[in-house]
């Protein structure tokens, strides 16, 4: 299967998504339900909730069972979005103008707020209309609001990290990524289990592990991007973790191996709100110098094979292999 399936495929199930996201999500003031909607609307992978879909049809669960959830695992997904902008003053995202930028702090709040209460709506009212009995949603709301905590408190350590003086371990890294990122890969996959309405104990603790390891794999390839990728395909600015002091996986390495003098820039510039472009373009040309994105892309297909090995006891279905694909493509991708 290529690149070229999955990347249909993604779409295919983005426009279901998106279609039902916008049939539900709708009320008034109208300006909170456009703030709210508006990175819907711009586009976007929709890689967690394809994962709640192919979860779910990996033990026979259809698109009208997994919809719900994987509407509301999207919405969370936004709802962290809008308030992280807020938090960074990212001015850009997905090539649009971030919710705060575009409808002021306020109503960026608000509409967060509201994406967040219309994801749990939408997995109980919706969850209930399409068939799931009521023992399964309430696990379903449970697992769904510890990830909400996860994400929180993974969201926390970064800020943590940002502020500390010294740079943190890999570990420490590792650990903040399993909850601020991993944790909604992992519910995905946790939910779209529970929507088949088909499985065992076992099977949703496979599929659990099967997402939090695609999280990680994720984030590491996104923080890669982030001084590696084109602004221009990836809607974001290179090195703005450098400027917002982030201290992602590739940055804790090439501050170990630049030499002094790189060392020295970096730490000058690093959380520098108002750092020039030519500064920050020195600091990522110094990182790409130091050639460390194979070993950054080699440590993610790690995390991916580790993941594989908890879907071995399952045939090779259609959903077995989407699952398997849609992996390897998030840790090839370029944006």
């Amino acid at each position: 299967m290529s690149s070229v399936d999955v990347i249909s495929e993604i779409n295919r199930v983005a426009s279901e998504l998106n279609k039902f996201i916008l049939e539900n999500v709708s009320g008034e003031p109208t300006d909170l339900y456009q703030s709210s909607l508006h990175y819907i609307k711009s586009g976007g992978k929709r890689l967690r909730p394809f994962m709640t879909i192919k979860s779910s049809q990996l033990f026979g669960g259809t698109l009208e069972q997994s919809l719900p959830a994987a509407s509301a695992v999207e919405l969370i997904h936004n709802f962290t979005l809008v308030h992280d902008d807020i938090m960074d003053n990212d001015n850009l995202r997905h090539n649009v103008p971030t919710v705060h930028k575009e409808f002021g702090i306020p109503l960026a709040i608000l509409s967060g707020d509201v994406l967040f209460s219309k994801a749990f709506h939408i997995i109980s009212f919706l969850g209930k209309k399409s068939g799931i009995d009521d023992s399964t949603l309430v696990k379903m709301i449970g697992l769904l609001s510890s990830s909400c905590i996860d994400v929180c408190e993974g969201q926390s350590m970064d800020i943590q990290m940002a502020q500390d003086s010294d740079f943190s371990s890999k570990d420490y890294y590792i650990n903040m990524i399993k909850k601020k990122t991993a944790a909604l890969f992992r519910v995905s996959c946790e939910l779209g289990t529970l929507s088949s309405q088909n499985f065992t104990h076992k099977d949703l603790e496979n599929l659990s592990r099967f997402g939090e390891k695609i999280g990680i794999s994720f984030q590491l390839v996104d923080d890669l991007i982030g001084i590696h990728g084109d602004s221009n395909v990836t809607g974001k600015f290179v090195g703005n973790d450098i400027r917002e002091g982030k201290k992602t996986l590739p940055i804790l390495i090439a501050f170990e191996r630049l030499d002094s003098k790189g060392k020295d820039l970096l730490r000058q510039v690093f959380g520098k709100k108002d750092a020039s472009e030519l500064e920050i373009k020195q600091i990522v040309d110094n990182i790409a110098q130091l050639k460390i994105d194979k070993e950054i892309r080699n440590i993610a297909n790690a995390y991916t094979q580790e993941a594989f090995e908890h879907l071995q006891t399952y045939d090779s279905s259609r959903a077995r292999t989407w699952l398997e694909t849609s992996a390897r493509y998030i840790v090839e991708r370029s944006l």
